[in-house]
């Protein structure tokens, strides 16, 4: 890294000795130069020409276009180190000043910085010093104004760690201290500059601009930064001009920029360069009567050279930023007096040129010379250009110097104990740490030299005749506040917020629940409202779409809501109802139970299949207590549970009952050949295992293949919780086959009603499989059908029906028979049934 940064060093001092020898070799010119004596030098670098004609001539360049603004500020230094001087901040010690005009120009500025540093090295000489670099007399140097041209003459200072203080030079190149490092400002960076214009635009409610910068440090790192910002928020950038460097000499492209702006729907055209470009700008703005809103960054918001435009007020309204203000103390005396009998070359310069040509003639309504150049010195009119942005910058800095210098020389107010003999790097670093509060401003520098400033937001207050009333303070933004923050007038925001329309006829403003969408201009807008599903709180924010559980209100779609929940919930009325007949049938199943076993040895237990009863009340144990998986949300586990082990257990019982069919036919078929295959069949627990088999491998199949699983069916503004069956096949498929099983039983019963039967059996199954059986058939085409959180309930109502049409006609009225009618159960009433049974048909019956 230190071989790097020497050879960085060589190659820009190869390239700064070239460009004085170039100079040196074109001989005097007219640059102004002022200095004074003493102990320790300030340098000064202020274009008081804007510019020179290095196009126009051959030969040595000469400035022209005397600013006399910039004259007043060169005095702002020079006032401020005599008051320093006078004030005894340095006792013993004197401030001497070294000040240069620049004119507005680079290859100037670099010359007079190695002006400064002549001390440093000979100028004609393009060797580098054997040993360390002599100490240069200048150890500090205020200036320049143009960030262009510090960023020039910053590389040069840095060689000898000469802090450079600048008081207008606001691009945030200049805050990387790895490029600058003796850089610092008393303005602030134009990183905070374009923070606060977004934030004005966004205070203003305008949702178009425009930017027009130039194509220099200034205006294009400006530039960037205001399309990086605008970009994050809800404002739309029409277009973005950068000028060329020449635009001030070759202004081509003015009638393609103004017709631009003329066409364009931007509520505010933003100007980011120098204040010399902006003047080309407003003479056409002002003659095709433009009438726009402009935002001015610092470099022309209070420049009279824009604001004294005859007209002015045609090209439109305009909103500004300058550095925190305030009066230079005692500049107004000094001004005053500067012309009676003070002499400088500044003075003598400004004497022999006609300072007031570019000047509102409305001056001359002062008591003063009729001659414009006259006019311009008397002291009633000098005030007038006095401004309270740069000057007190350029006061700044050298009360920043002043507080550095007291106390790097460790002075009190009688002596300094030590001599003016010090680095310009030991001074650098108490610049750095200056803290301190000057009049009423707090002042210090963070660590890329940027002080703790902010701005002032400005309004030109135009008159009736189209002229400058006046440029008034409305506002600030303070950057070192939490995300900064711009303070306007409370009546310039709430009717700035209450536009809707804006005056293109673009649409600023929606109401909740639609979006601005592009028009046939770039950024041109529409209100439309949200889809469905979709929503935009305000503003006219573009539209969202809603959560996977969430819907927007029709009506509005303004928010989202979250979706109701559906399901069959244990409070559901018919939730209810469905659990209390559950838990009616598993208490009526448990107390049957009690009851078969206690009369196990009865024939009428025998009669309804023995052992086999058990297994039958078990199973509807199960289809009762499988109801339960039905209500509530669903899970895994009901899932899994529900249908395909209610078929297992269903199934179980109705091989139970085929099983006892089978018996009464085995016991009553006379017919031996009919009678022989019967009673092949007659094996009960064959039977039971082989019936439920089938159904249990088809149950095993679709938990082992495509179990159903718990599910949401979404609508527009539920969401139903089921358990989802991804093949309905095998539902379908065990459906049918229990179906099937009912059908059968119902067969059998239904041919063995001519049978003798004293408990009245075979009617009772034909009943309960026809129940079954209808049970099963309506269940299918609802269940395929039906959606919705009362699907379940069909289910469990299905299981229901089906176990209650068992329990209730094949084995209640054998409880019955067993609590009240005891007299039937014993086997000589069943042989008297059967007698009486046979002689009705006219068999004979042998007696016992």
């Amino acid at each position: 890294m230190f071989h790097l940064h020497v050879s960085t060093m060589f190659l820009v001092w190869i390239f700064v000795c070239i460009t004085s020898v170039f100079h040196s070799c074109l001989g005097e010119n007219s640059h102004l130069h002022d200095s004074s004596p003493g102990d320790i030098i300030i340098g000064g670098l202020f274009p008081i020409h804007l510019k020179t004609n290095r196009t126009t001539v051959h030969g040595a360049p000469t400035c022209t276009d005397y600013d006399f603004e910039m004259f007043l500020r060169a005095h702002v230094m020079i006032h401020a180190i005599k008051e320093v001087n006078l004030r005894g901040i340095l006792p013993n010690l004197t401030i001497g000043y070294d000040i240069y005009d620049t004119c507005g120009d680079v290859s100037i500025a670099i010359k007079t910085a190695l002006q400064l540093l002549k001390n440093q090295s000979d100028p004609q000489s393009c060797s580098l010093p054997k040993n360390d670099l002599p100490e240069p007399k200048t150890k500090v140097v205020i200036g320049e104004r143009y960030s262009e041209m510090s960023v020039a003459v910053a590389r040069i200072f840095a060689l000898s760690s000469v802090a450079q203080i600048s008081y207008a030079s606001t691009s945030e190149l200049l805050s990387k201290k790895y490029k600058f490092p003796t850089f610092l400002r008393t303005v602030p960076s134009d990183a905070y500059q374009t923070d606060a214009i977004v934030q004005l635009v966004l205070a203003c409610n305008w949702k178009t601009v425009a930017i027009v910068g130039s194509d220099d440090e200034y205006g294009k790192y400006g530039s960037d930064r205001l399309e990086d910002l605008f970009n994050n928020e809800t404002v739309c950038i029409e277009f973005i001009k950068i000028l060329p460097g020449d635009f001030h000499r070759n202004s081509s492209l003015l009638p393609d920029l103004v017709k631009k702006i003329r066409n364009s729907s931007a509520e505010a055209i933003i100007l980011f360069t120098r204040d010399a470009y902006v003047k080309i700008i407003m003479e056409e703005a002002i003659k095709c009567r433009l009438n726009r809103t402009w935002i001015a960054s610092d470099s022309w918001s209070t420049s009279s050279l824009i604001s004294e435009m005859p007209d002015i007020g045609l090209a439109g309204q305009v909103y500004g930023f300058i550095f925190k203000r305030n009066e230079v103390p005692g500049f107004n005396d000094y001004v005053s007096s500067v012309f009676n009998g003070t002499t400088n070359s500044f003075i003598n310069h400004s004497l022999t040129n006609p300072l007031c040509l570019n000047q509102s003639v409305e001056n001359q309504k002062k008591n003063c010379s009729q001659t414009k150049s006259q006019q311009c010195l008397h002291p009633s009119c000098l005030a007038d250009y006095i401004d309270q942005g740069e000057s007190y910058s350029i006061y700044l800095a050298v009360q920043v110097i002043a507080d550095g210098l007291r106390r790097l020389l460790k002075c009190d107010n009688q002596r300094c104990k030590r001599g003016p003999k010090f680095t310009a790097l030991e001074l650098l670093m108490e610049i750095k740490k200056v803290n301190c509060t000057i009049d009423t401003t707090h002042i210090f520098f963070n660590s890329e030299g940027d002080p703790s400033l902010g701005y002032d937001i400005v309004y030109w207050n135009m008159s009736e005749s189209m002229q400058l009333s006046q440029i008034e303070t409305i506002g600030e933004y303070l950057p070192d506040r939490p995300n900064g923050t711009i303070t306007i007038p409370d009546d310039l925001r709430s009717k700035m917020e209450n536009v809707t329309v804006s005056v293109y006829n673009c649409s600023k403003k929606c109401e909740p629940g639609h979006e601005l969408k592009t028009h046939a201009k770039k950024c041109c807008f529409d209100c439309v409202r949200c889809a469905s599903g979709e929503f935009s709180p305000k503003n006219g924010q573009p539209c969202k779409r809603c959560g996977e559980n969430q819907y927007s209100l029709s009506e509005k779609r303004d928010q989202c809501l979250n979706k109701t929940d559906e399901y069959l919930l244990w409070s559901d009325p018919f939730s209810i109802i469905l659990n209390f007949l559950a838990c009616v049938g598993i208490v009526a199943t448990v107390g049957f139970t009690v009851l078969f076993a206690i009369y196990y040895s009865t024939p009428i237990v025998k009669a309804v299949g023995g052992y086999l009863c058990f297994l039958e009340l078990f199973s509807l144990l199960a289809s009762f207590c499988l109801s339960f998986s039905f209500v509530g949300k669903p899970t895994k586990v009901s899932c899994f549970l529900g249908m395909p082990f209610f078929f297992m257990a269903f199934s179980v019982c109705i091989s139970c009952i085929l099983a006892n069919l089978l018996q009464i036919l085995v016991g009553f078929t006379f017919d031996l050949n009919v009678g022989s295959w019967i009673k092949k069949l007659n094996r009960p627990l064959a039977v039971v295992t082989i019936v439920s088999g089938v159904q249990l491998v088809l149950s095993v199949s679709w938990l082992a293949i495509q179990p159903p699983t718990p599910d949401k069916d979404m609508s527009e503004k539920t969401i139903v919780h089921q358990c989802e069956i991804r093949f309905n096949g095998f539902i379908l498929a065990m459906a049918a086959y229990q179906a099937l099983l009912g059908f059968i039983c119902f067969t059998f019963a239904f041919k063995s009603k001519q049978l003798p039967d004293l408990y009245k059996n075979a009617v009772l199954i034909t009943v309960s499989m026809l129940l079954v059986l209808i049970i099963w058939i309506v269940f299918t085409p609802l269940y395929l059908t039906l959606t919705g959180k009362y699907k379940p309930a069909i289910e469990s109502a299905a299981i229901l029906i089906s176990s209650y049409s068992v329990l209730g006609c094949h084995l209640a009225p054998k409880c019955y028979i067993m609590v009240f009618r005891k007299e039937l159960n014993n086997e000589s009433a069943i042989t008297e049934c059967i007698r009486k049974h046979y002689e009705q048909k006219g068999i004979a019956v042998v007696k016992s």
